[in-house]
């Protein structure tokens, strides 16, 4: 069979890149050691990373054991299943907001490939969702941290990712200062999704942190009343 032009030029990059990794291996981003081949992260590091044992199915926070919290018993999220790669610590609270609020797109890339394996083995949705900004925030920021991450996890997994499906329509505070209840309020309508927009049956929103859950739930309920059957949350980190 004949070598396709992107099976030539991958060929190219592959073989620029071998001698690159052997004079420059990747180096740890926690710890500065070199890393695993790939990945800048350590063996030690990434054995490391605080991943959860038990949460619950529905909004992934950490428990004692495998149950449906009280707050989810009492009242039934709109996500059907949420899951999330690591526990808000150490060293998740330093890549992070290093992606987040410093461009640090090595940072993503291996918060992505972490993502990737823990996700590998869940019910396969038929596309990813990141969570997107508002246009202003956008502008501000230069970039979407929850695309960051989803593009190479779509990529790793061989996922559709459907990032124009789902809008934020609306400019809110940030959720950092706010508490749970004001979190609710504020993201009230703040996401909407095209009239007359081809929906899969099955979704996975990702984004980076997930603290009381306010922002998935709404972007949930808006692709819910636009006729999505299942909502997943997929997050690299939960805050306890």
């Amino acid at each position: 069979m004949p070598t396709t032009v992107n099976q030539t030029e991958q060929c190219k990059v592959d073989r620029i890149r071998a001698p690159l990794c052997w004079l420059f291996p990747p180096r740890c981003l926690v710890c500065g050691d070199i890393g695993l081949p790939g990945r800048d992260l350590c063996g030690a590091c990434h054995a490391g990373l605080p991943r959860p044992r038990h949460a619950c199915p529905h909004c992934a926070l950490p428990m004692p054991e495998a149950a449906t919290c009280p707050a989810c018993t009492a009242q039934p999220p709109p996500l059907d299943a949420a899951h999330a790669a690591f526990d808000y610590a150490f060293p998740l609270d330093r890549l992070l907001p290093r992606l987040k609020f410093h461009r640090d797109f090595a940072a993503g890339r291996v918060l992505a490939q972490c993502m990737a394996e823990r996700f590998a083995g869940l019910p396969r949705p038929q596309a990813l969702l990141p969570v997107p900004l508002h246009r202003g925030r956008l502008r501000q920021r230069g970039f979407d941290q929850a695309l960051e991450l989803a593009r190479p996890l779509a990529r790793a997994l061989d996922l559709p990712l459907h990032a124009g499906l789902l809008h934020r329509c609306r400019a809110t505070h940030a959720q950092s200062r706010l508490d749970a209840d004001a979190r609710a309020r504020n993201l009230r309508g703040a996401f909407r999704v095209d009239a007359g927009t081809a929906l899969p049956a099955h979704v996975a929103l990702v984004d980076d942190v997930m603290t009381t859950g306010a922002t998935l739930h709404a972007a949930a309920k808006a692709l819910r009343a636009a006729g999505v059957a299942r909502i997943d949350a997929w997050v690299c980190a939960r805050v306890a």
